[in-house]
């Protein structure tokens, strides 16, 4: 009596999405990765995700992880986690740039931001007449602090991914140490991608 050995299944061409779609997420996500690399990404993803100007830093992550060969699951996962702290940063930015302009500091409360005459309690309506009727001193306003803020971002960003990648380097080492060395040696990374 012979045992009856079932067919292989056939195997399917992947489909269009499966190719250009899932299978280069899925290569990003398995790929190995050095100590150095995901210290780079660290520090590359949290200056690009405190950039000033709100709305442009999933895309900027995206663009210099493409091109720096990052991994973008863990460059947009920093991005993502830097999101209350960009808030913050786009204040302090803001009065960097004007330090740096030599401008005195321009105010930033909601009132006096909108209005020439500050107001003692502007209620949403004026607000919103204010930017209506006066839209183009609004705009400019918010382009001197978009100008201050990015300045200000260009000369510190620099130093900060110095800094990120200076200390996250060697406690990832460690990490990397306790964890039996899961990721690979410097120069090791996949070439695939």
């Amino acid at each position: 009596m012979t045992e009856s050995v079932p067919p292989a299944p056939a195997q399917q061409t992947p489909s269009f999405w499966q190719r250009k779609l899932v299978d280069p997420i899925v290569r990003q996500m398995t790929q190995g990765i050095s100590v150095e690399k995901i210290a780079l990404t660290l520090a590359v993803g949290s200056a690009l995700a405190l950039f000033p100007i709100l709305g442009t830093t999933t895309l900027l992550c995206l663009i210099v992880g493409v091109s720096l060969r990052l991994n973008q699951p863990l460059i947009q996962l920093v991005n993502g986690l830097c999101t209350l702290p960009h808030l913050i940063v786009i204040y302090a930015l803001i009065r960097f740039g004007d330090f740096l302009f030599g401008y005195a500091p321009l105010h930033l409360t909601v009132q006096d931001f909108l209005f020439r005459a500050p107001r003692a309690h502007p209620s949403f309506w004026s607000l919103a007449q204010t930017v209506w009727h006066d839209h183009g001193a609004t705009l400019h306003r918010a382009e001197i602090m978009a100008v201050h803020a990015t300045v200000a971002w260009t000369v510190i960003a620099p130093l900060w991914i110095l800094a990120v990648y200076w200390i996250a380097k060697p406690a990832l080492h460690r990490l990397n140490v306790l964890r039996g060395g899961k990721f690979l040696p410097e120069g090791e990374e996949s070439r695939e991608g």
